[in-house]
């Protein structure tokens, strides 16, 4: 069992996305937003606290409690999917695929307006 508080608002990837041109090519891409990259920034900073020494490659259940600093609606499928892909960048999970997360029970979003977080606890699964 593995659990691990992020500080700060909870950013979703998907929704906050930037059209650039590739420099060479001068073809359009899609990337994050700095606000993303930020975040990304910080949790992988916070995440290596609790960083084990292998990442985790079998089968487990992912809970995450949202903590945001406000009531405007947000889409948890969205923040699920970015979570999901920050422990796997930043080395705590192996795959973010459904070999290894195989259950998200419990995520759901709160409200703390002074301290926005996200709250991970990661598991054995069981079936």
């Amino acid at each position: 069992m593995l659990q691990l508080t992020i500080i700060g608002k909870p950013i979703t990837k998907k929704n906050s996305q930037r059209i650039l041109r590739n420099r060479r090519t001068g073809k359009p891409f899609v990337a994050p937003s700095a606000q993303y990259e930020r975040y990304k920034k910080d949790f992988i900073i916070q995440a290596m606290s609790a960083k084990p020494k292998e990442p985790i490659n079998n089968p487990v259940c992912i809970t995450a409690l949202y903590y945001m600093p406000d009531k405007r609606r947000v889409d948890i499928t969205n923040l699920m999917n970015a979570t999901h892909d920050l422990l796997q960048d930043s080395a705590i999970i192996a795959d973010d695929s459904s070999k290894i997360v195989k259950s998200v029970d419990g995520s759901r979003v709160l409200l703390d307006r002074e301290n926005p977080r996200v709250e991970i606890l990661i598991k054995e699964y069981e079936e």
